[in-house]
């Protein structure tokens, strides 16, 4: 595996604040490993034997529905970490959506690496308790926001994800442009809603000048802050 010091999320992983000798152990047990779009990398349901963190791309986390359906319940950007330490089964289908490369450890190897260092172990607590903040969100979001709310807040969600500097102290000048993963239904499937709910939500934000859509996919913020305001606090 390429050297944990020149890794590109080294200072926002899970391994941010283990020293020099920590991480050459680390490294030891994990490997890189490349992953196409639409590649799965965990099977809901299937023994727990790896996890890992996300060094470039974006990956679902996904349950299937008794008729077949399947439900995305989570997107996975780079400093993520993807997988169920201590646990025995995988809770859910982890799938790339773009081009993608992570960085993969052996469940059981660490597990024994984690409780051997106390830091990594601080870390995944905190990476859990952020999840469930998120997850806390989610469930606002999908209970109680209306169609326009919800679309603007996932736009929000995806630019500070993929491009957390720019998001942190934006410019009210600044245009930001991203590329959405995924196809208009697994964003209506993300949100509750219809895939034409979803269009109309995009053409009504375009229309009124909240941002522009230069092709399919891309999305360019044009203001920021009324997109803060249509996604209802």
């Amino acid at each position: 595996m390429g050297s944990c010091e020149t890794c590109v999320v080294r200072n926002t992983a899970i391994c941010a604040d283990m020293d020099g000798d920590e991480l050459e152990l680390l490294n030891t047990i994990g490997r890189r490993r490349n992953l196409e779009a639409g590649e799965q990398l965990l099977w809901e349901g299937e023994d727990a034997v790896l996890v890992a963190n996300v060094i470039d791309g974006v990956l679902k986390l996904s349950n299937s529905m008794e008729d077949g359906r399947e439900q995305i319940v989570g997107l996975v950007y780079p400093s993520d970490f993807i997988g169920r330490p201590f646990g025995a089964t995988t809770p859910y289908g982890v799938e790339a959506l773009t081009d993608s490369r992570v960085c993969v450890f052996a469940r059981r190897d660490f597990d024994k690496f984690a409780q051997e260092h106390p830091k990594l172990e601080h870390k995944l607590l905190e990476r859990t308790l952020t999840e469930l903040d998120r997850t806390r969100k989610w469930m606002l979001l999908l209970g109680r926001k209306s169609a326009e709310e919800r679309l603007a807040t996932f736009l929000l969600e995806i630019s500070q994800r993929l491009d957390p500097a720019t998001c942190s102290n934006p410019d009210p000048q600044a245009h930001f442009v991203f590329d959405i993963p995924f196809s208009r239904q697994q964003v209506g499937d993300v949100l509750g809603l219809t895939i034409e709910t979803v269009s109309r939500q995009f053409t009504k934000l375009k229309r009124d000048g909240v941002i522009d859509l230069p092709s399919r996919r891309s999305v360019e913020i044009l203001d920021r802050f009324e997109l803060e305001a249509r996604a209802g606090g």
